[in-house]
């Protein structure tokens, strides 16, 4: 399974917040830069980098992630207000291997379909963030009334073939994960699919491996030593 270290960026350190709440962040390393090195020295395979200003439209940390972009050998995607074709081409051409959108998904589904178009399904991954089973956007700040299970399919109609679930009333706990609500994000989707939120252990890991899960999104526990990344590189 692809274990993917997650580096969130707010005004421009890496941090971790607690269930998504701004104020409620531990700052693990100042310089983001730092991190990605740490991760891909541990023998990471790709990095998952958010960009929390832009997400909750307070700003962006652009500057920081083409800094990222000039240390890192190693492939990284980027999330985080990325809602217009205009800004996933900047994100791509600061060296980034794909773009992650969530918001556009439900909001403006027809800019989601031009992103495919343009730049390819290998370069355009959704991630369904939710409480449980609901979709939340706009930095997980809004409900959609929309299940991740009805939604899944819409986008695979669209043409989206990488789905990131994260599960966001366990992000940043350390609380585990909830295993039968990704069942039934794994039962909607056909393909490959990543899934995050409260990952506390290689329990939680190999938990995933046993519902046919192809990647996990972690990061506190990567950042506090609960998992050992190199244990899970192949």
């Amino acid at each position: 399974m692809l274990v993917i270290p997650a580096v969130d960026i707010q005004s421009g350190r890496a941090v971790r917040l607690y269930e998504g709440d701004p104020s409620r962040e531990t700052v693990y390393y100042d310089s983001p830069v730092e991190a990605a090195l740490h991760w891909q020295k541990q023998g990471a395979r790709m990095l998952h980098l958010v960009d929390l200003d832009a997400a909750t439209g307070r700003g962006n940390n652009r500057g920081v992630l083409r800094e990222v972009a000039a240390a890192v050998d190693i492939p990284f995607e980027v999330g985080g207000g990325i809602r217009s074709l205009g800004a996933a081409r900047e994100i791509l051409a600061l060296g980034a291997s794909r773009v992650v959108v969530g918001t556009i998904a439900v909001k403006a589904p027809e800019v989601l379909g031009q992103m495919l178009h343009e730049f390819g399904p290998e370069r355009v991954v959704v991630s369904l963030d939710a409480r449980g089973l609901e979709v939340v956007v706009s930095g997980w700040a809004e409900g959609t009334r929309l299940m991740v299970q009805e939604l899944g399919p819409r986008i695979w109609e669209m043409g989206v073939r990488t789905l990131i679930y994260t599960d966001v009333r366990r992000d940043g706990t350390l609380a585990g994960l909830d295993l039968e609500v990704v069942r039934v994000v794994r039962a909607a989707w056909p393909g490959f699919l990543i899934a995050g939120g409260g990952i506390a252990s290689d329990a939680d890991l190999q938990g995933l491996q046993a519902l046919g899960v192809e990647g996990a999104i972690t990061g506190k526990a990567l950042y506090e030593g609960r998992i050992n990344l190199s244990s899970w590189i192949k």
